[in-house]
């Protein structure tokens, strides 16, 4: 039997919860193979966060904790892994929680809502608009949320969305383990690591950082360096997997 504090059981329990909120409509049956996928490169860091994976999450809490107007954009999958420290990471840096979806439907949005406001989280909703630059249901957000975000953190993103807010000038960070794909590179600041580490090392460090780390860390922003950290982590194990 797999122990609880094992990975390979979180994994387990995790496919479950998403299974159920796909069958509920919560999660798209597409969010199941974006998962699948994620969960292949986090088998390439070992299943942990990594230093560069850390020092990205420390950087992404200077942002939020600085920002003018921090979002955090919450999709089906995110909500269905991470509500509680969805709910968790805005009390510690006060950024709104806004929904957004590809698959985007009326009742799924508002499932979404009610499944962040069990977890404790304040949903900022009401009348959507299309507002961003692109063809599909991402361009739906509201005006007051982010739409007028200088700081948007995008977990388990799609490449069109973080291009099209890149381009309005917003700080995006996305979290994103796989760091070749389109999001992670285009992301002023991509964490590679897996959702439900992530969000509580941004929480602790969004407590935790003094003034003097906040400048440091945003003085020296460097998204081609941290992937290329994250990439050499990835290389760096699979050379030794079979030791």
């Amino acid at each position: 039997m797999i122990p609880p504090d094992h990975p390979r059981y979180r994994s387990l329990v995790t496919r479950e919860r998403l299974a159920g909120c796909a069958k509920k409509g919560i999660v798209a049956m597409e969010g199941l193979t974006a998962h699948g996928r994620g969960e292949a490169f986090d088998y390439l860091i070992g299943e942990r966060t990594t230093i560069s994976g850390l020092l990205a999450e420390q950087t992404a809490a200077a942002m939020l904790i600085s920002a003018r107007h921090p979002v955090i954009s919450v999709n089906g999958n995110t909500a269905a892994l991470a509500a509680h420290e969805i709910a968790a990471l805005q009390e510690a840096c006060g950024a709104l929680v806004e929904v957004n979806l590809f698959h985007r439907t009326e009742k799924r949005v508002a499932q979404i809502e009610d499944l962040l406001r069990n977890a404790g989280a304040d949903v900022y909703s009401g009348e959507a608009e299309r507002l961003l630059p692109l063809s599909h249901d991402r361009a739906w957000c509201r005006r007051g949320g982010m739409f007028s975000a200088d700081v948007v953190l995008v977990p388990l993103e799609d490449g069109d969305r973080c291009e099209a807010l890149v381009s309005l000038g917003k700080t995006v960070i996305a979290i994103d383990l796989n760091p070749l794909s389109r999001t992670a590179r285009h992301a002023t600041l991509t964490i590679v690591d897996e959702l439900t580490r992530a969000l509580p090392a941004i929480s602790r460090a969004c407590r935790e950082l003094s003034a003097a780390d906040r400048d440091r860390l945003l003085s020296t922003v460097d998204n081609h360096y941290l992937l290329s950290e994250a990439i050499h982590e990835m290389t760096a194990r699979l050379s030794h997997a079979l030791d």
